[in-house]
């Protein structure tokens, strides 16, 4: 897709012909040396492994079934939103690569008065703006060309919906690499309320989690809601 090229309208959903799995998750505090563990350089070969594997497994999913599934965490997930529903700010992102799809919930929700964000990366390895998002804004191709609002002032989300390519039972998550989501949670003050969501499908024992990661105040999948270390 070309940087300069319009996104499609929400309705031609960018996941209907993607096969494909979410990846891993780090679960480990320490520095690993201290433990006995692999290094930091183990770890990330581990980590890429992990998120290939995982990624193409989300990908494996029929379209029917993902369906099904994101129903299912949609009714979760509002459990999770409460209480006082309509006065949340929620930062949510674009599915990519068969992630859970927000937009439906969204879109719902707007119209019963939330107000929702989309992330923008403003510059690589640096924590990532929020947008204002509503339906029918104007979208542009961002990084991997995933859709972000081409304009508005930065806001400051309570609540965040961060998509887990996997997760471990203390809450620490696998993205897709880049670090934007550690980078933001760091930086944002005050720091609002992450909930990851993913599937069953990627869960891991651990992560082996290194000082940077910060693991998700609540994780959400078809089985239902999870307070990490509960």
């Amino acid at each position: 897709m070309s940087r300069h090229t319009m996104i499609a309208p929400p309705e031609e959903d960018p996941n209907a012909e993607i096969h494909c799995a979410s990846p891993p998750c780090f679960m480990h505090e320490l520095d690993p040396s201290w433990c006995g563990l692999p290094d930091w350089a183990e770890i990330r070969a581990w980590r890429r492994g992990e998120r290939a594997r995982l990624i193409a497994c989300r990908a494996a999913v029929p379209l029917a079934e993902r369906r099904r599934r994101d129903q299912v965490i949609t009714d979760h997930l509002l459990a999770a939103l409460q209480p006082d529903l309509a006065a949340r700010h929620i930062g949510f992102y674009w599915p990519f690569k068969g992630e859970y799809d927000a937009r439906p919930l969204a879109r719902a929700l707007h119209r019963q008065g939330v107000r929702f964000a989309l992330p923008v990366v403003l510059q690589r390895a640096a924590p990532m703006v929020f947008r204002p998002w509503y339906p029918g804004i104007r979208l542009v191709p961002g990084i991997w060309d995933i859709p972000v609002p081409a304009e508005g002032e930065p806001v400051l989300p309570d609540t965040l919906l961060v998509p887990l390519v996997g997760f471990d039972p203390r809450g620490y998550r696998l993205g897709h690499g880049g670090g934007y989501y550690d980078r933001t949670l760091a930086a944002m003050a005050p720091r609002p309320r992450a909930i990851g969501i993913g599937f069953e499908s990627l869960r891991l024992t651990t992560i082996h989690p290194q000082p940077h990661d910060i693991p998700m105040d609540v994780i959400v999948t078809e089985n239902g809601v999870m307070e990490p270390g509960a």
